[in-house]
């Protein structure tokens, strides 16, 4: 099929990859050059990177306006596909391809529509992660769905590796869900069940509270890991937690105690202490836990 494909982000590079090779893509639409790192070097999207080293024409778009229709209009594609473009496909752009658009989504729709699916499904402590491939509609995440599929959670995966495994899988799913369309095969069935929302994180839901359950507060880290970014307060002091993992076998703690161990600082929660490997106070670099920990005062704490 004639394709033109939107995305941006590392997540979306696989399904990029395994359709290049199977269709004729006509376009990669991507959001513009980003500045990046401390001297704000201007710097492709892992989805531009991928369309050049792959020779394909790139349009960069901050947002799909009329100018980004006439174009992709102009290059007469059968089928638009999506994954994490980060705006909005609205008509006529919604109708330009033959067989409109389709999405790559990171959950089981209608569970955790939004921008941030696999975050969101890791914090509420979901025992399944999944993709679905649904037919673009204006309301968001709604469309009918073409193929979905569950996959177990990796154990301890932060949001940044299980979405990257995700990326690996749901692009075969996408290749499936093209080629029945190009056949004239392809079903769509409506979603069923009780939607739930999957908000954009910000920084604010990295803030690990101590007195929760360690499931709960584990959940919390991998989930925003690596963005917005998990951290707390110690003596005052905010610190990212850059490294957090189970203790199996330690004591209990008063929650947001903390005690030096030789592989990392314990902390305690509400049921079982987890141990901090390794840290980031602000201003400074990120460092091992025990040589952050032996320059804080003795009764500092986790969360105060």
């Amino acid at each position: 099929m004639r394709l033109v494909f939107a995305g941006t982000p590392e997540a979306a590079v696989p399904t990029l990859r395994r359709l290049a090779g199977e269709h004729e893509v006509v376009a990669v639409v991507t959001r513009p050059d980003a500045p990046l790192g401390r001297k704000r070097v201007l710097t492709p999207s892992p989805v531009a990177a991928a369309a050049e080293e792959l020779g394909l024409p790139v349009i960069r778009a901050a947002r799909l306006d009329d100018e980004a229709t006439a174009r992709i209009a102009g290059l007469a594609p059968e089928l638009g596909v999506i994954v994490a473009y980060g705006g909005l496909v609205r008509e006529p752009l919604l109708s330009t391809p033959t067989a409109g658009w389709i999405n790559l989504h990171f959950s089981i729709l209608p569970r955790w529509r939004g921008a941030a699916p696999v975050q969101r499904a890791l914090i509420a402590g979901d025992p399944e992660l999944g993709a679905s491939v649904f037919q673009l509609v204006p309301a968001l995440d709604a469309g009918d769905v073409f193929a979905a599929r569950t996959f177990p959670v990796p154990p301890d995966a932060t949001a940044d590796e299980a979405l990257a495994s995700l990326a690996r899988d749901g692009a075969g799913l996408v290749s499936e869900v093209v080629a029945s369309i190009a056949e004239g095969s392809a079903k769509a069935e409506a979603q069923q069940g009780e939607p739930t929302t999957a908000a954009k994180l910000d920084l604010s839901d990295g803030l690990l509270d101590w007195t929760r359950p360690a499931e709960e507060v584990f959940a919390r880290y991998r989930g925003v890991t690596s963005e917005p970014g998990a951290h707390t307060l110690v003596a005052g002091v905010p610190v990212k937690v850059r490294e957090l993992r189970r203790a199996a076998g330690a004591d209990r703690l008063e929650p947001g105690a903390l005690l030096l161990r030789k592989d990392g600082v314990l902390v305690g929660t509400a049921t079982d202490p987890l141990l901090l490997t390794r840290v980031q106070p602000a201003g400074k670099a990120a460092m091992a836990a025990p040589d952050w920990f032996r320059g804080l005062r003795t009764d500092a704490r986790a969360g105060a």
